[in-house]
């Protein structure tokens, strides 16, 4: 049970992130979603938009524990933390 409530986290986690980067590239600049991430990633600034993308993500997880969904919070966590790794590598 906990392994499933720790990946669900971690879904959610990956996918309000994706959500947030696609609010901010929507809003913020000019592009469509597509030929917004092909243009900033040709600039380089692809992991900050991650970055700025995982502030829905802290959103989410100040829901989850005022839920107290623990199990499922820590998965928001870790999805942080693969995204944090996987920016550094952009």
């Amino acid at each position: 049970m906990n392994k499933k409530d720790l990946l669900l986290g971690f879904l959610i986690g990956f996918f309000s992130t994706l959500a947030g980067s696609y609010f901010f590239i929507l809003f913020f600049t000019d592009f469509t979603f597509i030929a917004g991430i092909q243009i900033l990633k040709s600039q380089g600034n692809l992991g900050k938009i991650i970055t700025l993308g995982c502030i829905l993500t802290l959103i989410v997880f100040g829901i989850l524990l005022k839920m107290n969904k623990e199990i499922i919070a820590r998965g928001v966590v870790l999805a942080v933390i693969v995204l944090a790794i996987l920016t550094l590598f952009i």
